[in-house]
């Protein structure tokens, strides 16, 4: 889709137009540049016009997040016009220019990354793993969605504890728009100059986080999803019921593939405790990490005993009665211990307490 859209577009001398709009910049808008600039051929060297003069857009060769009009077809990409409504496949989150721009071309820079066909189920999988992990943020910020629904929070009492500061990847571009009580060039065309240098800034900024993302669900995350699905179909090895998984040979992000595997099987229950080196050597200690209730919560499925939480060495040897023991957090979450027999042993202690 994205290539065939990319074929039909005008150019200048052979210089490709991406216009959005000027003033206050976002970061979705920022987001939608860079990915096309960086990450599509086509647009490789694009010049960037940043007007909200319907003129000059029209002249554009590609429109991200002002001109009114969604037409992937002719390269629009604006969200704000009153019909709009078009979410990510399997996603309720209205789209911004991020997301817009995403869904259309993400499956081609993700297919360039791991050198496979677009529709291959591995770029389907971190296709969509991206924009649920990163671009759908940004969609929400744009779009005012809340994470939680306010009415439901004031039904429920529920208030923050602290202040988080505010700091989102929507905020960290904000941050790169001028004060209100900054200085201005009196002249038209070095204020235009100076507030795009600002979006350039933006741009390559959020740009940076999102190269992070690509590069870690490509070279990082993906390569996990085969070492946590052998463990996985071995933990009955290890218990019955299946409550313990081993990742032998070293730790690799598991979280994510585990719940993922979890759910097309669900017969087969829930694990409790992830084990797995500390090291990738035949004398690294080992951890003994419990499993959260969800990805992003603190609170595990089954902490590890009270009893043993804070203590360490031969004092949580005593405790615990297992030899080798290093240390329980004090919140029980996690654990160590000098060698696999002795985590696995933990493991098996702590299912029956």
């Amino acid at each position: 889709m994205a290539e065939n859209a990319a074929k039909r577009l005008k150019t200048d001398n052979g210089v490709v137009a991406i216009g959005t709009h000027n003033g206050h910049f976002h970061a979705d808008e920022a987001l939608a540049v860079y990915m096309l600039r960086t990450h599509v051929p086509t647009y490789s060297g694009a010049k960037l016009v940043r007007t909200r003069d319907p003129k000059l857009l029209d002249e554009c060769h590609t429109v991200v997040d002002v001109g009114g009009e969604y037409d992937a077809a002719r390269n629009r990409f604006d969200h704000h016009q009153r019909s709009f409504g078009t979410s990510f496949p399997g996603r309720q989150t209205k789209l911004s220019s991020a997301g817009l721009v995403y869904m259309h071309f993400g499956r081609e820079v993700i297919a360039r990354r791991l050198g496979q066909a677009e529709d291959s189920e591995q770029v389907d999988l971190v296709w969509r793993k991206i924009y649920e992990s990163f671009i759908e943020a940004l969609d929400a910020h744009d779009n005012g969605i809340s994470v939680y629904d306010p009415a439901a929070l004031a039904a429920a009492g529920l208030q923050k504890k602290f202040s988080d500061g505010g700091f989102t990847l929507g905020a960290m571009v904000s941050r790169l728009n001028p004060n209100w009580n900054d200085p201005v060039p009196e002249d038209p065309a070095a204020a235009q100059e100076a507030e795009d240098k600002r979006f350039e800034l933006a741009s390559q900024r959020i740009g940076e986080e999102f190269d992070r993302d690509l590069d870690y669900f490509t070279k990082a995350w993906l390569p996990a999803r085969e070492v946590v699905a052998e463990a996985f179909a071995a933990r009955q090895e290890h218990d019955s019921q299946g409550r313990i998984m081993v990742l032998k040979r070293q730790s690799a992000p598991w979280k994510d593939h585990l719940y993922s595997l979890e759910e097309g099987q669900p017969e087969g229950g829930k694990v409790l405790y992830v084990l797995y080196p500390e090291k990738p050597t035949p004398d690294s200690k080992w951890r003994i990490q419990c499993v959260p209730v969800a990805k992003d919560s603190f609170e595990s499925r089954k902490p590890l005993p009270e009893a043993w939480r804070g203590f360490r060495d031969e004092e949580l040897d005593g405790i615990c009665g297992v030899s080798g023991s290093i240390f329980v957090h004090a919140s029980g979450f996690i654990g160590g211990n000098k060698t696999y027999e002795g985590v696995l042993a933990m493991a098996k202690k702590a299912l029956d307490l």
